[in-house]
């Protein structure tokens, strides 16, 4: 082999090493907060038997609650990916995750239909950038070639 063929077969090894490392410190991260973004939007489903017979909500309150989430969700994507790309996508997917996190909590206070209606609207607009921003941020890490991998 010549030594440029050496060279070059080291510069790739290097290469594959580091983005090994990569790979392993964000993606089991970034599965994780998957992982609460879907608990998040689901989790009025798990509770719904329980809300509807403690808060006394009919079936109307619950279905029109669960579909704001949506509605939040869909008119925030935009200026939640401006505001991505204006703040940077670590900082930016850490103050949804913490924003969306807190709203979740605060269901837990609801005693009223316009209070429920009020936070899944605030949590689906909390929400909404999640999945673009963990794109571009995968995107800062990998290069077109290897993101499918990731």
């Amino acid at each position: 082999m010549s030594q440029s063929a050496v060279a070059s077969q080291a510069i790739a090894d290097d290469k594959n090493a580091v983005y090994k490392r990569i790979t392993l410190r964000l993606i089991p991260f970034i599965f994780i907060c998957y992982l609460f973004n879907y608990l998040d939007r689901v989790n009025v489903g798990f509770a719904k038997l329980q809300m509807l017979d403690a808060l006394k909500f009919s079936e109307t309150v619950y279905g029109l609650g669960a579909g704001i989430f949506f509605i939040g969700y869909v008119l925030c994507g935009v200026p939640s990916n401006l505001a991505l790309t204006k703040f940077g996508p670590r900082r930016w997917i850490a103050l949804m995750m913490i924003t969306w996190g807190t709203l979740s909590t605060c269901l837990l206070f609801v005693t009223t239909p316009t209070e429920f209606y009020t936070l899944r609207l605030f949590t689906g607009a909390a929400e909404a950038g999640f999945f673009p921003g963990v794109v571009l941020y995968l995107s800062q890490w990998f290069p077109t070639f290897r993101r499918g991998r990731a």
